[in-house]
């Protein structure tokens, strides 16, 4: 089945183009201008993929996102002319999974497009048994994880994230390796948005965040957790 991808932008030329481009790699592509209907559309249609952008008229494409995360894991790419760094952390504190800055070229949209649709299959854990550490279950079928018997809310990426470390207890993943591996592509951007996701995972771990995930002064990330055979 072919994936779908919602634009959501409010210029038409810029949803029309971002069409063309996405239909002729095969994409079924949904569309819209207005923040409140690309929520319905998220719910109603459950696409793989939303490019976002920011500049909506009717509501803030941050609220947007915030509310689209809030009901769903879905990958979001925020498509925006705002190149301030804040906005760029913001957006992906709140859940989005990538950041492209206007003006872009389509074909390196739909290169994201195909770089976050691939994510799940690489390199991902067997989905049977589930990895579990003391304290700490993570399901990679069921995309689920559990901290001292509570549910832990993450958003796909931070899942992948955190998965792609725990697969590998103890190895040390650099900033650079953790953005190929998870993100799908080679970043030549800021590495930091790498340490956002880890603030955003150890956050939503609660007080024993810092525990599994530990940092590697000057280099990066490295999972602490032992491995637990109790189910």
């Amino acid at each position: 089945m072919a994936p779908t991808v919602l634009v959501v932008d409010d210029a038409a030329e810029i949803r029309t183009l971002l069409r063309s481009y996405l239909e002729a790699e095969g994409m079924a592509v949904l569309d819209t201008g207005s923040g409140d209907e690309a929520v319905r559309l998220t719910t109603e249609q459950q696409p793989d993929v939303v490019l976002l952008d920011l500049g909506l008229p009717d509501v803030s494409g941050l609220d947007v996102l915030g509310r689209v995360r809030a009901e769903s894991s879905v990958y979001v790419i925020v498509v925006t002319a705002r190149a301030e760094e804040v906005d760029k952390l913001v957006s992906l504190s709140l859940g989005a999974d990538d950041y492209i800055v206007k003006p872009f070229s389509p074909r390196e949209v739909v290169a994201r497009v195909h770089a976050v649709l691939r994510r799940p299959r690489v390199d991902t854990a067997p989905t049977d048994p589930a990895l579990r550490f003391d304290g700490l279950t993570i399901d990679p079928e069921r995309r689920t994880v559990t901290a001292d018997g509570s549910a832990v809310q993450l958003s796909a990426l931070d899942f992948d994230l955190l998965l792609a470390l725990a697969e590998h207890p103890g190895r040390v993943y650099s900033r650079a390796q953790l953005l190929e591996k998870v993100w799908g592509y080679s970043h030549l951007g800021d590495e930091r948005v790498v340490d956002v996701h880890i603030r955003t995972i150890r956050a939503a771990l609660g007080d024993s965040g810092s525990t599994y995930i530990g940092t590697v002064r000057g280099v990066g990330y490295r999972f602490l957790g032992s491995p637990s055979d109790r189910p």
